[in-house]
């Protein structure tokens, strides 16, 4: 990606979700480096009707039907082509002008419509990390097959890459996830007993959609990373530790072969990271508040619990099991997570279900995207059986 005057034409799959919603903050910022040529929903017609109008993007996807053919009537009188379904979206990432495809979806939905980008030599900024979670091994070998760079959106691994620029000839010895422990950092397991989805959802550091933020609660989130990392900067599982950090300042810390360590910092704002791989390799510009170290006289750094919050020591798990466990994993996560908003499940069910399901599941250790396909429906399968 050389840096130009022209403009950088971007699809955001997912333009509605919390991910989505800030890049086109960026965007508005930024009118003279960023346009919009795709826009994606899955269900959330309103909203993306009115970034539909304020942005005009060449082509607009709405997956869920309901409302496509009100909003395709509507955006049709301004030039604006609208589709709908899944296999939309991965039509739209391979039209010709995009420069880069931000995959802000949540969960597995992401893998296809990255898959899809990937083919058509999209450069893609990643804020899907469940597509490296789910099939790590197939989207990284696509991406070196195409020449395609992958950019981490995630403000983990934006650091983890930040703190690489210069230094990608020099091997890595360690890197150090860091996490903010969520709203229950040090509480036992007597206490989880009733947590409630209301109070999972008050995270004390980010703005996050639903999903994301029950994953913090439970510290999935973190084991996600986990893996995700694995596969974006190729370590081993040794190579890779969690350390809660509750005030979020330092995003991750990369630690060299001589000892030396690298951290980026900044206050907890996903605008940063998502502007950084949009305009990657440059930095431009920006009004995002700054940090002020008198704010902050004291960083705390604490063991993460992988004991009492269990799925994070099954993700390292899932990552030793290899093949198509971390797919399972996901999966099985995916609906637990939604059974504990739903009030269907316990706080602490989410993880004993995970446990079971990623034990139970039939593992292939080659797998193609088709035993991906197959092992993401038997954990879903497997996952909605342990909770009836």
């Amino acid at each position: 990606m050389e840096k130009s005057n022209i403009k950088r034409k971007i699809a955001i799959l997912g333009s509605t979700g919390s991910i989505g919603t800030q890049a086109l903050e960026v965007v508005r910022q930024h009118p003279d480096k960023f346009e919009v040529s795709v826009l994606t929903a899955y269900s959330n017609s309103s909203l993306l009707k009115q970034q539909a109008i304020e942005f005009k993007p060449n082509t607009v996807v709405i997956v869920e039907d309901k409302t496509y053919e009100a909003l395709s009537a509507e955006l049709w009188e301004l030039g604006i082509k609208t589709y709908t379904g899944e296999s939309a979206l991965c039509d739209a990432v391979q039209i010709e002008e995009i420069d880069i495809v931000l995959t802000a979806l949540v969960g597995f939905a992401g893998l296809k419509p990255t898959i899809a980008a990937i083919e058509a030599k999209k450069p893609i900024a990643l804020a899907n990390k469940e597509t490296l979670v789910v099939a790590g091994q197939l989207i990284t070998h696509l991406a070196t097959e195409n020449s395609v760079p992958i950019l981490p959106v995630d403000s983990e691994h934006s650091a983890i890459f930040q703190c690489l620029i210069g230094e990608f000839h020099n091997p890595i010895e360690k890197i150090y996830l860091t996490a903010s422990g969520g709203p229950f950092r040090g509480w036992s397991e007597d206490e989880l007993k009733t947590v409630s989805p209301s109070a999972a959802l008050k995270h004390p550091n980010w703005e996050m959609g639903a999903k994301i933020t029950i994953d913090s609660a439970t510290l999935m989130n973190k084991g996600l990373e986990v893996i995700e990392a694995k596969w974006l900067f190729n370590l081993n599982e040794d190579q890779i530790d969690v350390i809660v950090h509750p005030e979020s300042i330092l995003h991750s810390i990369v630690q060299f072969k001589d000892g030396s360590m690298k951290a980026q910092m900044g206050l907890p704002d996903m605008k940063l990271p998502i502007q950084y791989a949009l305009a990657y390799p440059d930095r431009i510009d920006s009004s995002f508040p700054r940090f002020d170290f008198l704010q902050y006289p004291k960083l705390h750094f604490e063991k993460a619990d992988g004991e009492t919050f269990m799925n994070l020591n099954l993700a390292y798990e899932a990552l030793s099991m290899k093949g198509t466990a971390a797919c399972a994993l996901n999966a099985a996560n995916e609906v637990t997570n939604q059974a504990f908003r739903d009030h269907q499940i316990s706080f602490l069910d989410i993880a004993k279900i995970n446990q079971t399901v990623l034990h139970e599941s039939t593992s292939c250790m080659s797998p193609s995207l088709e035993d991906y396909l197959e092992a993401d429906q038997e954990a879903r399968s497997l996952a909605k059986t342990q909770i009836r």
